[in-house]
């Protein structure tokens, strides 16, 4: 009997976020998972479905109409690219790719095949980033003028796979962990031009961002310690005309203080899980909330802010 959903496959399982689609699976009856392409059979023999060991096979015998992106970063460029020429949408882990050159590419697929592409930007569906959002969106801070993000995260070299940090493979630190923020501070602001630069290493850097009338600092690195009680003490810190809040997304809290209220602390509305509302999207043939344009743009600037970094911190415009 044929399954009445959703042929949905797997190009790349290199980055544990695999599992944010992964996990909708039991969660569902619309979405049927076809095939597993990755060097280690072990992630198809645990679901049941077939394995291939390169992404072209899985497209020309599956033909799935979405597939997830989650393979070693600097191979994702070319298997977004196949996956929309096959006429699968793409749901992508981050990175989705390592070079502006395979963004570009990328962006001449979509455009001509009309397919959609959506990267998991889990941190526009944390409790604390709604309830900003909200505060926002309410005028209680009044106009964003500033944000301040940290992005720390715990590395424990050991657990990490041998092409992790290795720049040809990995592309880079701020590529790859502050395209959450930039993509925060753009949809927040509702910017559609600025500029960024950025300096920084291996595994650490500092990215300026403006966009629109909004001045942003972001810092990443893989610099938290092993012992530290967290993965990484996430904030960010929103400054407004009459109010700032400050998202402590590690401590789950939500900070806020205008001018005719002292500081509280925010209810905060349920977490929304990471790869739920593009599924939902895309099982209705709509575009989900994070698409195309969302997708490129947030990665663009991103591997914009990479550049700056390694040619000393130039400033680099961006447009929507």
């Amino acid at each position: 009997m044929s399954h009445p959903g959703l042929r949905l496959a797997v190009a790349g399982a290199a980055h544990p976020h695999v599992a944010y689609v992964l996990d909708e699976l039991p969660l569902r009856t619309d979405v049927e998972l076809v095939g597993i392409s990755d060097p280690d059979p072990s992630l198809a023999a645990r679901y049941g479905v077939p394995s291939y060991t390169g992404h072209r096979s899985l497209l020309d015998e599956q033909q799935p109409d979405v597939v997830v992106v989650a393979g070693i970063y600097a191979d994702r460029g070319q298997v977004v690219v196949d996956a929309l020429r096959a006429g699968a949408n793409v749901l992508a882990d981050k990175p989705l790719c390592t070079s502006l050159s395979d963004l570009d590419a990328i962006a001449v697929a979509a455009d001509e095949t009309r397919r959609l592409v959506s990267l998991l930007l889990e941190k526009r569906g944390y409790p604390e980033t709604l309830a900003a959002r909200e505060l926002l969106d309410s005028g209680t801070l009044g106009a964003l003028s500033l944000v301040a993000a940290s992005g720390p995260h715990k590395l424990v070299r050991s657990s990490r796979p041998s092409w992790f940090l290795d720049r040809p493979t990995y592309g880079g630190v701020i590529g790859d962990l502050a395209v959450h923020d930039i993509d925060l501070v753009v949809w927040l602001s509702g910017a559609r031009e600025g500029t960024v630069s950025a300096v920084g290493g291996t595994t650490h850097g500092a990215v300026l961002l403006r966009a629109g009338d909004v001045a942003a600092t972001i810092e990443v690195s893989w610099l938290t310690p092993d012992a530290a009680p967290w993965h990484g003490d996430y904030r960010m810190r929103l400054t407004g005309t009459t109010g700032t809040a400050e998202l402590l997304w590690a401590r789950g809290k939500l900070d806020v203080e205008t001018r005719d209220r002292p500081l509280w602390t925010a209810a905060l509305p349920e977490r929304r899980r990471p790869a739920a509302a593009a599924l939902d999207a895309f099982v209705t043939g709509e575009e989900p909330e994070v698409g195309t344009a969302d997708s490129l743009l947030a990665t663009r600037i991103a591997l914009l802010a990479q550049d700056s970094a390694d040619r000393g911190g130039v400033v680099h415009r961006w447009a929507a």
